[in-house]
């Protein structure tokens, strides 16, 4: 024999197997990784995110609402002080008190409001009669009745008491037309009450 070889019969060499089934070997890649980018300056650029413009939307919200809040309580404040400046009872002085009687009374026509400025016991009769004769002539002619006054001239009438005399004209017209006007002589008593004025009585000056 010249040293012939035969492989008959002979088995190549089993190769260890992976449990996890075939895996890909790493390929190496060349050239750089891909990263963030970076500007000129060599300082990494921060990632873009959304909630930098949602906190700010929301703080710009917060202020606009404690603004506005603010104001709110700001006009609030200036209406109530010119509502009660407005609406501030004045019984001070005899005039002072009949004046805003006279507009409650025969101005406005408000019972209510009258009261504010009379005594408890009142003796209103005369002054009653001519609002309903004020109000009877409007309804029975269709026209407007108004009443105005001039200047209220005090007297002493006694302890804590006050007469006070006024001229009252009453007018009547129809479509801003003075249709009639007539004066006539009243004298209001008022009473004080720990310096608070009231009045507590009407009477026409025969």
């Amino acid at each position: 024999m010249t040293g012939r070889i035969s492989l008959v019969g002979v088995q190549p060499p089993e190769l260890p197997t992976d449990p996890m089934g075939p895996q890909l070997a790493a390929v190496p890649i060349s050239g750089p990784v891909p990263g963030p980018p970076v500007p000129v300056s060599g300082m990494p650029v921060p990632p873009v995110t959304g909630k930098q413009p949602t906190r700010r939307l929301r703080l710009w919200l917060a202020m606009a609402t404690g603004i506005l809040a603010l104001l709110c309580v700001g006009a609030v404040g200036v209406l109530v002080s010119l509502y009660d400046g407005a609406t501030k009872i004045d019984r001070s002085a005899p005039d002072t008190v009949t004046d805003s009687f006279l507009i409650a009374y025969l101005v406005n026509r408000d019972d209510a409001q009258a009261q504010l400025f009379s005594c408890k016991a009142p003796n209103f009769a005369e002054i009653a009669a001519l609002r309903d004769e004020i109000v009877k002539r409007e309804k029975d002619f269709g026209v407007r009745v108004s009443v105005s006054w001039g200047a209220l001239v005090r007297a002493q009438a006694g302890k804590d008491r006050e007469q006070v005399g006024v001229d009252l004209t009453i007018t009547g017209s129809t479509n801003a037309q003075v249709n009639s006007s007539h004066d006539e002589s009243w004298t209001f008593l008022v009473v004080s009450d720990d310096g608070s004025w009231r009045v507590c009585g009407a009477s026409k000056v025969a």
